[in-house]
């Protein structure tokens, strides 16, 4: 279809990867290998890439995975995964991105998704498309040299060390559960399983073969990276439905002698520091956004999860130019809310971007409205949709995508 820019929005076909390709090489800096474009592809929908065209050139592109995020209380929501989204450099400022954006979302809404999220390669673009930060990662770096857990931390052992890829099966049964209770958890198709255990050496990352450690609910899976004079345990993924499995996995992990420091991508208010005799040993290296929601389905969205506390009020939710937005009555009993929409006086203002970041539980609606991005002028009901969109357990991004 035509576009104000000049350029042509489309589906991408057969014969356009080649040059799609080559544009991410361009944009992002490496060129991904072809089995992992084969793998991605599997999971997109007939009509999920868009690419822009400036005659024969593709300029832009951008597509959408079909995902099952999980939300808060374990429902699991269809969901959209924008990924690749890239812009020539040669074509920037042109509004290129907000054309394949609006092409997209409204693709998505014919095909009912009621939410879509996506991970930023910077962080100031996505909030004006109505995506709010909605997970952080954290990453940790343990000394493990000299490293003691407190007397009062039980040791109940059950960990075993195995080939990853002999016990395939109960590795995704594990990751299953833990997904499933996660915020932020994402189903896992067979095919990406197959490229994890598949191990090949392009995506090692300069480390060594994937090695794993297996608990009845829980495993890790890592790679030793480094030479003889020093050497990092990097988890690739840690995943544990109890507080006994996750205890059990740490010991194991920080019990390998000649490992000097053992690294994990985590969200915040992880466990570790606190069974450590010295938590200064767990010393925070980097903190960066994880998943960015936009919903695309207010209601169906906010009915889905499961809240803290009760609470009624009214939203009137803005999306700019993009008109996703809207006002809304909201209900919250027993932990279930009731969305509709409505035309009373609103109690809370905000954006759909801000509404996004408190969907999971990692961001409080006191800190936005301290921001001045969430304005309500009644404390009372800042510190209920504090006490209503808290969780206890920390959103966490299945896997990058």
């Amino acid at each position: 279809m035509p576009s104000p820019t000049g350029l042509v929005i489309r589906s991408a076909e057969d014969a356009d990867w080649p040059a799609m390709v080559l544009l991410a090489a361009t944009c992002f800096g490496s060129f991904r290998p072809r089995e992992a474009n084969d793998m991605w592809r599997t999971l997109m929908p007939a009509d999920g890439v868009v690419i822009a065209c400036d005659g024969d050139d593709v300029v832009g592109m951008a597509y959408y995975l079909d995902l099952r995020l999980t939300v808060p209380g374990g429902a699991v929501l269809p969901m959209a995964g924008v990924s690749w989204v890239c812009v020539a450099p040669t074509h920037r400022r042109r509004g290129v991105l907000r054309e394949m954006f609006g092409e997209l979302h409204r693709r998505m809404a014919l095909s009912d998704y009621p939410i879509a999220g996506l991970e930023a390669s910077e962080g100031g673009i996505y909030s004006r498309f109505g995506y709010g930060q909605a997970s952080v990662v954290e990453s940790l770096s343990v000394d493990r040299r000299g490293v003691e857990f407190l007397d009062e931390v039980p040791d109940r052992g059950g960990v075993r060390i195995v080939t990853p890829v002999e016990h395939r099966d109960r590795i995704e049964e594990i990751y299953e559960r833990w997904r499933l209770r996660t915020p932020g958890g994402l189903f896992t198709p067979r095919q990406m399983w197959d490229q994890v255990f598949g191990d090949r050496e392009e995506y090692r990352r300069g480390g060594g073969p994937l090695m794993a450690l297996l608990h009845d609910d829980g495993f890790a899976m890592y790679r030793i990276h480094g030479d003889s004079e020093r050497k990092t345990v990097a988890i690739t993924k840690l995943a544990a439905v109890t507080v006994d499995a996750y205890v059990a996995l740490w010991r194991a992990l920080l019990g390998m002698d000649l490992m000097d420091t053992v690294t994990i991508e985590a969200p915040p208010r992880e466990l570790l520091p606190y069974l450590l005799t010295d938590a200064r040993r767990v010393r925070l290296t980097d903190r960066e956004d994880g998943l960015w929601l936009r919903m695309l389905d207010v209601p169906a969205v906010l009915e889905a999860r499961t809240y803290a506390a009760d609470a009624t009020f009214a939203l009137d939710v803005s999306d700019g130019p993009l008109d996703g937005g809207g006002r809304f009555a909201c209900e919250i009993r027993d932990g279930r809310a009731r969305c509709v929409p409505t035309d009373a006086e609103p109690d809370v203002g905000l954006t759909l971007s801000v509404l996004g970041s408190l969907y999971l539980g990692e961001h409080r609606a006191s800190a936005l409205a301290a921001a001045n991005r969430l304005r309500c002028n009644d404390s009372a009901v800042i510190a209920t949709l504090d006490a209503a969109f808290a969780t206890d357990v920390p959103a966490e991004l299945g896997f990058g995508f």
